[in-house]
């Protein structure tokens, strides 16, 4: 559903847990003075804080709204998946039908304010830790460590994806868009810049800019982690921030880290068998799994859910085919009849055996299941994308060779018949397979300025919902956002001129 959203009065970020309230048994006592010593003393005071930040990835309403396509990041992405000519919505009413139209794209409607406000809020509750360490110092304590360690990784991780929204991601040569107007930049104190340079900073910086913050924040975040056992995946590591790393260094094309970072990070990470596969993609402890999130009956969130909107096998706004997820059918025919994958969907004929109306529907996806207690985990981050990253990276180096041995091991994995040759092109293919649904292919076509092709002969797209366009060219302003109402209105470094097209 399409909203108006405009916000007059300015609102404080808090921090917000899915798990529980935030403790504030020590927020009367801090100050500027005395916070530091206080986490070098006591460092697990800085748990809620760690939860919060985490918490507020999967947090009912994260991008400021009541709506049920709002709950943190797994919104964020699915909404702007559905503008990646992969997925198929099949009816015409409720979530994603404005964003399937790239309809969704002004200042005053609410998807903008969304994307800002999911990200700028991660931000925000990042530098609440950080800036408990001094500039110049970091803190000896491992607990400590780690806390810093995991807030730099979230704001990096923020950046990235903030000003993908804002901008295009790629230039007319095809290269990244460096010196295109970015989004602001959120400094703590502790990173010692002068209050002019804050200022300054809460502007359109370049993409450069930003691409260069977030590369700080995660090498910082690099440096702490290392050596650090987290209690559970619903933290960043070392291995998970090698993963954040690799995504900027694919969406900057920076081949040679790219493909150094991927391959740090799936490390140790067991690819998925056939069996596995077939399991919903709802365990965060899959051995796949490097980073997600462990629902529990405090946390999950039902309808405002990812499975709600993506498995058509929930009774949830998938499952009742209020708008079904389905398969382009292009790209379906592309699977290999031996691909374990293929049977993620379902073949032309649909499947009238299905338990829900959604999964009845031709070409629907299967991919993602059903627990009926909603308990199904969100998963952020898995070993299958750092092969694809990995293997991209180095077929665009030209090493042929390293890219064909990386993608075989995936492939071994997904389909034991394959016998393809490790092209960018064939990579793109396999990462569309392999990544369908889970938020990466509005990026893709962005970062690789490929555009999108709906309207073609034996198509299964809803031509009843692409009035505006069924197909949408590289560079193309319908794929960026506008900035929110809000931010043009009270951040004083904004002008009009500022503003993307409409």
């Amino acid at each position: 559903m399409k909203k108006i959203f405009i916000i007059l009065a300015t609102a404080l970020l808090t921090l917000a847990s899915c798990e529980k309230s935030f403790d504030v048994k020590y927020t009367s006592q801090l100050t500027g003075s005395n916070a530091a010593s206080m986490v070098e003393n006591d460092p697990s005071f800085l748990d809620s804080y760690v939860q919060g930040l985490y918490g507020a990835m999967c947090a009912y309403g994260a991008g400021g709204s009541t709506n049920h396509d709002d709950y943190g990041i797994m919104s964020v992405y699915t909404n702007t998946e559905y503008m990646g000519g992969d997925i198929v919505l099949s009816g015409t009413q409720n979530w994603g039908l404005y964003d399937y139209m790239f309809d969704y794209r002004a200042f005053n409607y609410s998807r903008p304010y969304q994307l800002w406000s999911t990200f700028y809020t991660l931000v925000a509750n990042a530098n609440i830790i950080i800036d408990f360490f001094p500039a110049g110092e970091d803190p000896t304590n491992e607990v400590a460590k780690a806390a810093l360690g995991q807030a730099y990784a979230v704001r990096a991780f923020a950046y990235i994806y903030e000003m993908l929204y804002f901008q295009d991601p790629c230039n007319a040569a095809g290269d990244f868009n460096a010196d295109a107007p970015g989004v602001p930049v959120i400094y703590a104190a502790r990173d010692g810049k002068t209050q002019d340079e804050m200022d300054a900073a809460k502007g359109r910086n370049t993409m450069g800019f930003v691409a260069a913050a977030a590369e700080s924040d995660i090498n910082m975040a690099l440096a702490l982690l290392e050596g650090y056992a987290r209690p559970s995946k619903n933290m960043i590591d070392w291995q998970v921030a090698q993963g954040i790393a690799a995504r900027l260094y694919l969406f900057t094309h920076q081949w040679e880290k790219a493909a150094e970072a991927a391959n740090a990070a799936r490390q140790g990470y067991d690819l998925m068998n056939a069996n596995r596969l077939y399991a919903g993609m709802m365990d965060v402890e899959d051995a796949e799994v490097l980073w997600g999130f462990n629902h529990t009956t405090e946390t999950q969130t039902t309808y405002a859910s990812f499975f709600s909107h993506l498995s058509n096998d929930s009774p949830g706004y998938g499952g009742l085919n209020q708008m079904s997820k389905l398969i382009d059918a292009k790209l379906y025919s592309q699977i290999s009849v031996t691909d374990y994958r293929k049977a993620w969907f379902n073949t032309p004929e649909g499947d009238p055996s299905a338990a829900q109306v959604g999964a009845q529907q031709p070409l629907a996806s299967r991919k993602f299941g059903y627990d009926p207690q909603w308990l199904q985990d969100y998963i952020y981050m898995r070993a299958a994308e750092m092969y694809l990253t990995e293997a991209e990276a180095l077929a665009r180096l030209g090493n042929t060779a390293g890219a064909q041995s990386v993608l075989a091991e995936l492939m071994a994995k997904r389909d034991p018949l394959w016998a393809g040759t490790a092209t960018v092109d064939e990579i793109a293919l396999q990462r569309r397979i392999e990544l369908w649904g889970e938020g990466f292919r509005y990026f893709d076509v962005r970062r690789t300025a490929t555009g999108i092709v709906r309207d073609y002969e034996g198509s299964n797209h809803n031509y009843e919902l692409m009035t505006i366009a069924a197909d949408v060219p590289a560079h193309h302003k319908l794929w960026v956002f506008q900035i929110p109402q809000r931010e043009m209105q009270e951040n004083v470094q904004l002008t009009d001129a500022d503003q993307n097209e409409l």
